[in-house]
């Protein structure tokens, strides 16, 4: 079957399209990994569909693939846009470790405080320092979630002490590092592979935020939850909402500001916010669904973060490695995140 036909019929079994025009001059094909319901698509990619409409006067169409629908795994993404396989993605940059070295700086534990939108808004602030890791596509928003809690099948996590020996997933190398750090064993996995992993017993607990418990039905398979007694997180995940470079390029100057007008520091300040808000509802649910949600103390919060120090000096040594200030880095991070946290 020729391949036109083939994404014709994808797109009319799989991909919304978002206030599509007539007759638009150009369609953008966005491939994800998350469901057609996930706040990604919901919060994120369908605003700014609808909104890319308004400010091209309808020239620009955008049509979402949701679920891999376009075919190959979470981590293929990156390569998808860098490629061309799909004008623009929105995936995690650490499904493909080493690709960005710079952005880890905000998953680091100790980092990220807690509030999607405060660090969301640190990163455009410091988007200059890192903009190096993006030389290959055109990134339309850098952005966290809320932060990773730590969920359990049947543990009852108090202390560091308790998590060792623990099988733990991932989502990055660098909460790898902090899992290491725990003297726990760190699991690579894509969050899709998650509920399985659980189920088939192969984690002990994994690092997500609440966002993808209830949709991944992951309560049914956990029963507890821990995070600290203010809602701070053992560090995060970036997200990346990124175009294809040479599809941005190849745009009358008009379409090209179209797009850039499409996202900014409003955009992100939105979707920062759109994540802080899910949160509490999520952990209704677990909460309503019998999981046990744990809120550790400033003092055991501390030891956690005492011990997880070791994964930001490894960081800090790698940076070096690939020619930048990784300790300036980590230094302006917080800085930055300390300036847009609500006191």
């Amino acid at each position: 079957m020729p391949r036109c036909v083939t994404v014709l019929l994808i797109a009319l079994v799989c991909g919304p399209t978002v206030r599509a025009m007539a007759e638009p001059e150009v369609t953008l094909v966005v491939h994800h990994f998350l469901g057609p319901q996930s706040v990604t698509q919901t919060a994120l990619l369908e605003p700014w569909a609808e909104r890319l409409d308004e400010l091209s006067g309808g020239r620009i169409a955008v049509r979402i693939f949701p679920a891999m629908a376009l075919g190959g795994a979470p981590p293929d993404l990156y390569r998808q846009v860098r490629d061309g396989t799909a004008d623009v993605v929105w995936t995690l940059p650490g499904y493909t470790p080493g690709v960005f070295p710079r952005v880890e700086v905000f998953e680091l534990p100790t980092v990220h405080g807690g509030s999607a939108e405060a660090t969301t808004l640190a990163i455009q602030d410091v988007l200059p320092l890192i903009e190096e890791d993006f030389r290959a596509i055109k990134p339309l928003l850098v952005s966290v979630h809320g932060g990773n809690a730590l969920i359990l099948t049947d543990q009852t996590v108090r202390s560091p002490a308790d998590v060792r020996g623990l099988k733990l997933r991932t989502p990055s190398r660098t909460g790898a590092w902090m899992i290491e750090a725990w003297q726990a064993e760190p699991v690579a996995m894509p969050l899709p592979d998650v509920p399985q992993a659980f189920a088939a017993g192969l984690l002990d607990g994994a690092l997500v935020p609440f966002e993808i418990v209830p949709p991944f039905r992951l309560q049914e398979l956990i029963g507890a939850a821990v995070e600290g007694a203010d809602g701070t997180r053992f560090g995060t995940s970036v997200f990346l909402f990124a175009m294809n470079r040479a599809r941005y390029d190849s745009l009358p100057p008009d379409l090209r500001a179209a797009i850039d007008a499409s996202v900014g520091p409003a955009f992100a300040r939105s979707m920062g916010q759109a994540w802080d808000r899910v949160e509490p509802a999520m952990a209704k649910v677990m909460r309503e669904a019998g999981v046990a949600m744990i809120g550790l103390d400033d003092q055991t919060m501390a030891a956690f973060a005492a011990i997880s120090a070791a994964a930001v000096d490894r960081w800090i040594a790698q940076a070096e490695a690939h020619g930048f200030d990784g300790a300036a880095l980590v230094a302006a991070a917080r800085t930055a995140v300390a300036a847009h946290t609500r006191r």
